[in-house]
């Protein structure tokens, strides 16, 4: 899981994000924040207050992916 911060030209504070390492978006902050290490500390703290079970089904969703199966066998 990794925190990021961003802004937008329209939203120009800055807000948090967590993502898992595939990708994609597990939570984001609402409101905003004056500097990039307010909204990345408060977004770490958030991590460390995410329920146990959605980490790991985050991880297992990653496991899933990378051991899909292709759709037709390798011909050697």
């Amino acid at each position: 899981m990794q925190v990021t911060a961003f802004s937008t030209p329209a939203s120009p504070e800055w807000r948090w994000r967590i993502c898992d390492y595939a990708g994609e978006m597990v939570e984001e902050s609402h409101g905003g924040f004056p500097t990039i290490a307010a909204a990345v500390a408060t977004g770490m703290a958030r991590l460390g207050q995410l329920n146990l079970d959605q980490v790991k089904d985050a991880y297992r969703s990653m496991a899933v992916r990378s051991q899909r199966v292709p759709t037709r066998p390798r011909q050697w």
